[in-house]
């Protein structure tokens, strides 16, 4: 089976996605009932996931002049968001970003495992490195930490947060009114983590949730973001734009699980995607310029400059891409945006067109039809286990995907028409991890026996 995410977004994905006349809602991306709105939609279509992306500063850019051309200086705490949602719906997974970088082990454990257990086991952890440079002003840094020392502390911190997710092991509870004891005291654990970046001793004050401790999802374009996400992933974001790439880089993922000895069906990756649905492919293609056509050519430079980690003011927008130094914040999803210009001899106006709106994701407008072809042909390619899927506008977006695409893909036996169980982990087809603890006491009294 497929799997899809719903990536929400205020007003839609694309990044003048609110100066569109079909967009009613311009400062929908604080208000809560749209994002009800969104999750019920997403919910009654059987995604296996809602997702909201994060930075602790706005997305791109710097400066007030540059803000002001779109609505991402404004933005929910994502953690709070999902937690309104969780109790407005009863099966669609919560996956939301929290940095390494610059929050602490025992925080992002502590948030995530309330969550999963306000939804009852529906909760994911999408674990970033930050990239945003401005996120570094606001936790009294000047600027980000040398990628390799970013990503080593986001090895061990995953580590710690996996370590205190197994604190309690599931039959630790006693509540024995009679003898006084709440818990068994030998099976609370404390971590007592002692490492190159963090001492965290436990244990965590929530126990485990129905679908044992939430997923962790990450994003790896770069060589040490692979490295991790075959190491700890159990969903994987990408931005391949083409087929060969995209079954190269899951390949890649794929053996890195096996490498450190997992199995490659633990790990789902799912591109991201943003279908532009049409009655004809003309009509998608209309949608879709319509949109492109509302970037404003200042905007849409600095948000290329941004994305590649070079100003490129002072080169001809009709010209071609100069070289580029490598980036020291998006080396992946540089080298993607740096394919597509080479593959397609693009201009930096083209492709600030095609890069900007949607963060170099891959975008298909056609019909209903053409889209739901080229999803199962990435899936039965061997390129993709699913797809996050971006909408360019709400609510006109999704519900032509709902309305169109969804019901393509389940008549061709590809998408499912009800939830597998009412777990996220049990609806990605992933097996619940068992409690460490639990499983070394399971393991020495086999032994004794």
């Amino acid at each position: 089976m497929m799997h899809l995410g719903l990536f929400i977004a205020g007003e839609g994905h694309h990044i003048a996605a609110w100066r569109d006349p079909g967009v009613p809602d311009t400062i929908a991306n604080q208000d809560i009932d749209h994002y009800i709105e969104l999750a019920l939609k997403g919910e009654a279509a059987k995604f296996d996931f809602l997702f909201t992306a994060d930075t602790n500063a706005v997305f791109y850019g710097d400066t007030v002049a540059e803000w002001c051309q779109t609505t991402q200086a404004l933005r929910l705490e994502p953690l709070t968001l999902l937690s309104a949602l969780a109790v407005a719906t009863k099966r669609i997974g919560l996956v939301c970003t929290a940095t390494t970088t610059y929050l602490d082990p025992f925080h992002v454990a502590r948030l995530f495992a309330s969550l999963d257990q306000i939804s009852h086991g529906r909760a994911g952890w999408n674990l970033v490195t930050s990239s945003a440079p401005a996120e570094a002003a606001n936790f009294s840094a000047t600027a980000h930490p040398p990628a390799a020392e970013r990503y080593a502390r986001a090895r061990e911190f995953a580590d710690v947060v996996l370590g205190l997710w197994d604190s309690w092991e599931e039959d630790a509870i006693m509540a024995d009114k009679q003898s006084g004891l709440y818990f068994d005291p030998d099976k609370l654990h404390r971590l007592d983590h002692e490492g190159e970046h963090f001492q965290v001793r436990g244990p965590m004050t929530i126990r485990r949730s129905d679908q044992g401790r939430p997923i962790v999802v990450e994003a790896g374009q770069s060589e040490e973001g692979r490295e991790l996400a075959g190491a700890t992933a159990e969903v994987v974001f990408s931005v391949q734009q083409d087929l060969g790439e995209a079954q190269a880089y899951y390949q890649d993922i794929k053996a890195r699980a096996v490498k450190h000895g997992r199995d490659p069906g633990a790990i789902n990756v799912m591109p991201g995607l943003m279908p532009v649905v049409g009655a004809t492919r003309a009509e998608a293609e209309d949608k879709l310029q319509r949109v492109q056509d509302f970037i404003h050519p200042d905007l849409g430079l600095k948000r290329l400059s941004s994305i590649l980690g070079s100003d490129l003011s002072d080169f001809d927008l009709d010209g071609p891409l100069p070289e580029l130094p490598a980036s020291l914040e998006q080396a992946g999803r540089q080298q993607v945006v740096i394919d597509m210009a080479k593959r397609e001899n693009l201009t930096i106006r083209q492709l600030y067109e095609r890069v900007v709106g949607i963060r170099a994701h891959r975008v298909i407008a056609g019909t209903a039809e053409d889209i739901a072809d080229d999803m199962e042909n990435w899936q039965q390619a061997g390129a993709a286990d699913g797809f996050n899927i971006l909408f360019l506008t709400y609510p006109g977006g999704i519900d032509d995907f709902i309305e169109g695409v969804i019901p393509i893909l389940q008549a061709r036996g590809l998408f499912r028409t009800e939830y597998e169980g009412m777990t996220l982990r049990e609806n990605l087809g992933l097996e619940a991890p068992a409690n460490r603890y639990t499983a070394a006491r399971g393991a020495k009294a086999k032994r004794a026996g």
